[in-house]
């Protein structure tokens, strides 16, 4: 127990520093066109704050004098430790051997429910109420507020991936999608755009190709969380207000609603009875019922004509008013889907020529709805044709400063960079000679790749299992490496030598940046909600990769140490118990020994009736 307390102690201290520490960072970090005398105020408070750091320092001494004046002035406890000496002298090994076991059975069970804690939440329990409890009573009201500031700011960002907010409004998407945390460090970025999910642009068709591993294994490659904001996408896109009290509408309102594929498949056969050339019904149809690349886009193409005769009708209709924009842009969001879909079945069919027209064409045509991410569909069409310089061409307009980031455009801009000097370069050459101009920028670009989604290289080198993409990402997450994996592991295993120079270069990143979480180099730092929101979209058999990798809480290792000492002590005392209960007797003579020594020296400097003056007071 006593090494509990002392363990607690320590780490309560090492969160009270780490606090204070950020705070007097911050104080430090502080914009130039706050007031003066606020800016006074904040640096005597941090110089306050700083000093209290090292009172333990002083109360700890002022414990030990207090210690000795009780030992050796008129409270008479050294008697009564002499005779509690002798009392545990006379007791026998079933009392250690009861002790002992009795504390590795406690420290077990403090091990077990840290654990279970630290799997479940991610944090230890001892350490997390040193934090809430004791750090607001040690720095007052400032330490409370910063604490509600971080909550409220952890709630604001985890909101984002709530099944309930996901894609409520689909203005409000697109006017943040430059906010995301993909900018570069000179863009602002705020914390409730921190984990923003995005729509998988490669996302693969449910009928023809995710069912296939239902049949397969019985394994479910789509989470619950992951189809619902799918569904409320496809409500906010393909539908609008005007739609309410269509019958079409309401049953596909239904069918994206109902979980069970079947009642969604039919509801969308209704509503094809009601209107045979509703779009939203046959794009349903082809993504779930159809059970093949072939009769997908066979559905697809029939969606199409429906979906140009309504957006051109809407089309001249535009000027009879506000309402007749809102069903313009509903057409626009479905011819949209619709195309790019198509361009990915003829991706998928090995039409690669018409897959690149089909996304020329909508970058071309809609170059405003860069929420959809088409660039990264024609970038990966490119590759596939080995069109090295049109490549290039996409990047230098989608990898811009001003611009969200995504592992597709890092990644294939080291791809391009070491597809130069891959198929050349040699790691023991280049340690004697030292890197050339060329070679130093494509590990720099892999050092940028990485730093931006550090989970990728473990997919490309094959270090992990690559699971099926989800419908929805998180960038700089471990559902974004998926979902670049699966589709580029082909484009970088054409280039010959380009996974040698990833293999040899991409742990040197984290060099660079020790501590991810709280500094960035080319980045905003990482993220640290990336793990609960991809748990969320991808599989519970998929093992989900954690950065940067949490380490064991300090008392889950204490309680295993201390757990594990007791009852090896108590399996000892029980085997051996003469020679454990000498054992115990010398120790506790060794122990004395120097406290006696202590003892005498201070005697010997401090006056006699130093104790008996002080016994009046």
């Amino acid at each position: 127990m006593f090494l509990a307390v002392i363990a607690f102690t320590l780490s309560s201290f090492r969160h009270y520093i780490m606090f204070n520490h950020q705070n007097l960072v911050e104080d430090d970090n502080e914009d130039d066109d706050e007031t003066n005398s606020s800016t006074i105020l904040d640096k005597i408070r941090s110089i306050v704050t700083y000093i209290c750091t090292y009172l333990w320092a002083i109360s700890f001494i002022l414990l030990i004098f207090i210690l000795y004046a009780s030992i050796r002035g008129p409270f008479n406890i050294i008697n009564s430790f002499n005779t509690a000496t002798m009392f545990f002298n006379t007791l026998t090994p079933k009392f250690y051997v009861a002790l002992t076991g009795t504390s590795s059975l406690i420290s077990g069970l403090i091990l077990i429910f840290e654990w279970w804690y630290f799997k479940r939440y991610g944090t230890s329990f001892i350490e997390q109420v040193s934090i809430n409890h004791l750090t607001p009573i040690l720095n007052g009201n400032e330490s409370n507020n910063s604490l509600l500031n971080n909550n409220d700011a952890s709630t604001l960002s985890g909101s984002s991936t709530s099944p309930l907010n996901g894609f409520n409004s689909g203005n409000s998407n697109i006017n943040n999608c430059g906010m995301s945390n993909g900018t570069d460090s000179t863009t602002p970025v705020t914390g409730t755009n921190e984990c923003k999910v995005w729509k998988n642009p490669c996302a693969l068709f449910r009928g023809a190709e995710y069912q296939r591993l239902i049949q397969y294994n019985g394994k479910e490659p789509l989470t619950f969380h992951d189809m619902n904001l799918s569904a409320q996408e496809h409500q906010t896109f393909f539908s609008c207000d005007l739609d309410e009290g269509k019958p079409e509408y309401e049953m596909m309102q239904r069918a994206w609603r109902e979980r069970a594929p079947s009642t969604r498949i039919q509801l969308a056969r209704d509503a094809l009875e009601k209107n045979s050339e509703f779009t939203p019904a046959l794009i349903l149809l082809a993504e779930e019922e159809a059970t093949t690349i072939i009769e997908v886009e066979r559905l697809l193409k029939q969606a199409l004509k429906c979906a140009e005769n309504a957006y051109r009708k809407s089309q001249q209709l535009l000027e009879q008013g506000h309402n007749q924009d809102i069903v313009h842009k509903r057409n626009t969001n479905i011819l949209i889907y619709v195309k790019r879909r198509l361009g990915m079945c003829a991706r998928k069919l090995g039409k690669l020529r018409e897959a690149t027209k089909i996304f020329r064409d909508l970058v071309k045509e809609f170059p405003m709805m860069s929420v959809f991410n088409i660039h990264e569909n024609l970038i990966e069409v490119l590759l596939a044709l080995q069109n090295y310089p049109d490549v290039q061409g996409v990047l230098a307009k989608y990898d811009d400063i001003s611009l969200p980031k995504s592992a597709t455009i890092c990644y294939t801009a080291a791809l391009l960079k070491a597809r130069a000097v891959a198929s050349t370069f040699s790691p023991d050459v280049a340690s004697k000679r030292g890197l050339t101009t060329a070679e130093m920028s494509a590990v720099e670009a892999i050092h940028r790749a990485v730093e931006f989604n550090p989970h990728v290289p473990k997919y490309l080198l094959e270090m992990k299992s690559i699971i099926l993409p989800p419908e929805h990402i998180l960038k700089r997450g471990d559902s974004e490496a998926i979902a670049y994996a699966f589709f580029h592991l082909p484009h970088w295993k054409r280039v010959e030598g380009a996974l040698n120079l990833l293999h040899c270069t991409w742990e040197g990143t984290f060099r660079m940046i020790p501590y991810p979480l709280e500094k960035g180099h080319l980045f905003h730092p990482y993220p640290t909600c990336t793990e609960t929101a991809d748990r969320e979209l991808l599989p519970a058999f998929h093992d989900v990769s954690v950065f940067p990798r949490k380490e064991l809480p300090f008392f889950i290792l204490f309680t295993a140490g201390l757990c594990s000492g007791t009852a090896m002590l108590a399996l000892l005392t029980h085997q051996y118990p003469e020679i454990a209960a000498y054992i115990a007797r010398l120790f506790l003579t060794w122990f004395s020994v120097p406290i006696q020594y202590l003892t005498d020296k201070i005697e010997s400097i401090l006056p006699s009736n130093l104790f008996q003056q002080l016994a009046k007071f």
